[in-house]
């Protein structure tokens, strides 16, 4: 079995890992894809380039020669085989004598034509150099030519290739990243959802025996006013608070008009008994009262969590804050800050992802349900503030107050 490690579970690890595998590979197709189409681009080019020198000489030497014969030849063969490459050829003073290839519109006038063409002549000027067409009588030059060409469509389309390809991969490629972690996060849920109720289920069972114990022990007159018996049903009601978190997590929770610093007061005097003397918590609000719209149960979750990992962080001594603030735009913000250690930098992407967790024991599962009951089921925020190493740690979580959107 793998083990899993002290600052974050196995799984998350290999998660990344596969992610960066998948990341890799892709990029290594491309990358080979890109240079090997360039390789095949750089030998075409060539190609087209030995061509067109072939075209020039076979027009050098249809103005060379008499030979019907061999004129025919040449004009079937060499002049007529190219039928790909555009081409334009120009006289000693510039102008366009011939052209072959060039995607020009029909029925439009010889100017239109004529300004077209030299724009044609522009590109091929600035794409290749040219080649040089020598007319000679008698071994002796009386005028000299150029061609000018441009790449074929062919040339073009295999140059572009591998990089609409490469789009194409990378739409398909977030596309399926997309729907991976749509489907992880659904079976995530489910996973959560499943173990959530089957652990309120099994809870059911005891907590009914203990209520029966109870009740059975009342019965009996020397334990019916006894402490003991009272402590027992504070904690039969502490289960039985426990369970309904449980049973509410993956349902949609019932939200009530609750002030929240009479909440957070609430909250902060059960966890005060229960935790080191040696932390003191202290709570700082602006306005009260501050309404907002919980799940009274679901909300004292979070904090609890929270200020449990921060006592934990403070190693049992220290100072937990909490502060209050109604902010504009209908939002309040409720701040929780400790003195412990923080967290450091690199552990700040992944501190509410579930399975993580810095401590020995643990399955890294309270941070990610403060994320899940603050944002899905009370559609607020939370994040990470402030952090210091040594210094401590500020939690903000961001509410919509009654009545309004976040």
């Amino acid at each position: 079995m793998a083990k899993r490690q002290n600052d974050g579970s196995f799984w998350f690890e290999s998660n990344n890992f596969v992610r960066w595998l998948i990341l890799l590979t892709a990029v290594g197709i491309s990358v080979g894809t890109i240079i090997y189409t360039n390789i095949l681009s750089k030998r075409l080019k060539e190609r087209e380039r030995q061509s067109i020198e072939l075209f020039a000489k076979a027009l050098e030497f249809v103005n060379n020669t008499e030979n019907a014969e061999n004129l025919q030849f040449v004009y079937n063969e060499i002049i007529g085989a190219n039928s790909s490459v555009p081409c334009i050829v120009v006289d000693s003073l510039g102008n366009a004598i011939m052209h072959r290839n060039l995607d020009l519109p029909e029925n439009t006038t010889p100017e239109k034509q004529k300004s077209l063409i030299l724009a044609e002549l522009e590109e091929m000027k600035a794409e290749h150099s040219p080649i040089i067409i020598q007319a000679q009588l008698d071994n002796v030059v009386y005028n000299t030519w150029r061609l000018y060409y441009n790449n074929s469509d062919l040339f073009n389309q295999l140059k572009y290739y591998p990089y609409v390809q490469l789009s194409i991969l990378l739409v398909f490629g977030f596309l399926a990243y997309v729907a991976f972690s749509y489907s992880k996060k659904a079976e995530q849920n489910r996973l959560w959802v499943g173990l959530a109720k089957e652990t309120a289920h099994q809870l059911g069972t005891p907590i009914s025996s203990l209520m029966a114990w109870v009740e059975y022990f009342k019965a009996v007159p020397e334990f019916r006013n006894s402490d003991y018996i009272k402590e027992v049903e504070k904690d039969i009601e502490r289960l039985e608070l426990i369970t309904e978190r449980f049973s509410s997590i993956g349902s949609t929770p019932a939200l009530k008009e609750v002030n929240l610093v009479d909440h957070v007061k609430h909250t902060v005097s059960y966890l005060q008994t229960r935790i080191s003397r040696k932390v003191s918590i202290n709570i700082e609000t602006v306005v009260d009262p501050t309404l907002v719209s919980l799940n009274p149960s679901l909300f004292a979750w979070v904090i609890e969590n929270i200020c449990k990992n921060a006592v934990d962080a403070m190693n049992g001594q220290g100072e937990i804050n909490l502060k209050i603030i109604k902010a504009n735009e209908g939002k309040v913000f409720l701040d929780i800050s400790d003195t412990g250690k923080g967290i450091s930098k690199s552990h700040l992407k992944t501190i509410f992802a579930p399975g993580f967790t810095t401590k020995k024991r643990g399955w890294g599962l309270g941070l990610a349900l403060v994320k899940r009951i603050v944002e899905s089921y009370h559609q607020g925020k939370i994040y990470i503030k402030r952090t210091e190493l040594d210094k401590g740690t500020t939690f903000r979580i961001i509410l919509p107050s009654a009545n309004s959107n976040i």
